[in-house]
């Protein structure tokens, strides 16, 4: 396309195709969150899902690449679940918090 539309397609129907891309089990406990420079960011619901789409890596870049295109995804960045935030209300002290009790 002469707008420069077809990467932002391509980069779309990964985030609108995701279970189909991945399968139904791993979109279950991981979604996409960033696409930028072929490289996608994924977040899984837990520790355990994060290591196994590490090792799922290479077969997940091949079934992305033979549906979307080889040069929409070349990288895949795995991010575990995010952590609890312990900065309570609007003021905030810096220091270790909660835990700069105990030693």
């Amino acid at each position: 396309m002469e707008r420069g539309w077809q990467g932002n397609l391509a980069n779309g129907q990964v985030f609108d195709r995701w279970a189909t891309l991945v399968g139904a089990e791993v979109a279950e406990h991981a979604k996409p969150v960033a696409l930028k420079d072929g490289e996608l960011t994924v977040q899984a619901d837990s520790t355990a899902w994060a290591t196994q789409l590490r090792l799922l890596q290479r077969q997940l870049l091949a079934g992305i690449a033979a549906s979307v295109g080889r040069d929409v995804v070349t990288r895949l960045k795995v991010q575990g679940p995010s952590a609890p935030s312990w900065r309570y209300g609007p003021r905030h002290v810096p220091g270790r918090g909660p835990r700069d009790t105990y030693g």
